[in-house]
């Protein structure tokens, strides 16, 4: 082989080692997956079922949708640690949710693909 094929296979396989160890060392954990999660569930929450209570219905039962969400954080990380699961992969971790909150709700299934320390939700659909 000539010095400059073998210079450059040496740098390959050590730039790869490399991308494979930074992707194992910022592979997200459960627990940063499931902040991740509740901050979406809240902001969906809040922007999307908490806009369709009409102010006739908040005057009538004193009901306030946002604060409501906000008292529910706790609870919203324990239904998405009951109901996520995670393959990992040592470079990057899939999580797959069936989020289900309550009857008066839809259900909804979430995947994710976790890396770098970031999080891609590339599905979600209601169910």
């Amino acid at each position: 082989m000539k010095p400059f094929t073998i210079i450059m296979a040496t740098g390959a396989a050590a730039g790869i080692a490399a991308l494979g160890v930074t992707m194992a060392k910022t592979n997200p954990s459960e627990l940063e997956y499931e902040e991740y999660a509740v901050q979406r569930l809240t902001k969906y929450l809040k922007t999307d079922v908490c806009k369709q209570t009409t102010n006739i219905i908040q005057n009538l039962i004193h009901f306030n949708c946002n604060k409501l969400v906000d008292s529910a954080n706790p609870q919203m990380q324990e239904i998405v640690t009951r109901t996520t699961e995670r393959q990992n992969y040592i470079i990057f971790s899939i999580y797959r949710t069936d989020l289900k909150i309550s009857s008066w709700m839809p259900s909804y299934k979430f995947e994710t693909v976790a890396a770098f320390d970031q999080f891609y939700t590339y599905t979600a659909e209601e169910q």
